[in-house]
């Protein structure tokens, strides 16, 4: 899963403590041993693995790799240019009058701090994007999550990442690897604005 993607993961992993605590109704639960407290039922699933093997998750990967290329090369003509006009006026800056060389330098500068904003808000849009189609696959992701819980009795949920030794049988990874395929094996990557807290750090 690549940095571009920053998955996802965490928000998909947003909703798991909610889970443990509510996903399973009292009818299914093991009953409380007498005098003592309910015994917790543990499953684990690795959310990593959830993205990089299911197939939505490839398919977001395949969209954002087109969505890049395709951005490069809208970007690629203007980007040669301002690279001429560098090699340009740093081979005639020897020969330049002073004001003419600082008023070059400056339109240079607005030129190229022009083009970086353009690759920063076009990377922001795919990362917007991005945003927006793991929430879908979140949403996707609560009911499977919730019914592996019922039917295997578990009252926590938690991700392979905290944990540092189980037995693979609480694993129910592959699991709800094959319930995502066949909920939602595809979902559209579309530019679209980053939220609010994300444009502030781009900026």
């Amino acid at each position: 899963m690549t940095t571009k993607m920053h998955i996802t993961y965490t928000i998909l992993m947003a909703g798991l403590i909610f889970l443990g605590m509510a996903g399973v109704d009292a009818a299914s639960a093991a009953p409380p041993p007498p005098g003592g407290a309910p015994t917790a039922r543990i499953l684990m699933v690795d959310m990593r693995r959830v993205m990089a093997g299911s197939k939505v998750g490839q398919d977001i990967q395949r969209q954002v790799e087109a969505l890049k290329a395709q951005a490069q090369s809208e970007l690629k003509g203007e980007e040669s240019s301002l690279r001429s006009e560098e090699t340009q006026l740093q081979q005639q800056a020897a020969i330049l009058a002073p004001d003419v060389k600082a008023r070059r330098i400056k339109d240079f500068q607005a030129k190229a701090q022009s083009f970086q904003r353009k690759v920063q808000e076009r990377g922001g849009l795919i990362q917007g994007g991005v945003i927006k189609a793991q929430q879908q696959i979140e949403q996707a992701l609560g009911p499977i999550l919730q019914g592996i819980m019922k039917e295997r009795g578990a009252t926590v949920l938690l991700d392979r990442s905290s944990i540092l030794l189980a037995p693979n049988s609480i694993d129910v990874t592959s699991l709800v690897v094959q319930r995502l395929d066949m909920r939602m094996p595809t979902v559209k990557v579309e530019l679209t604005a980053p939220p609010p807290g994300m444009q502030q750090q781009q900026q």
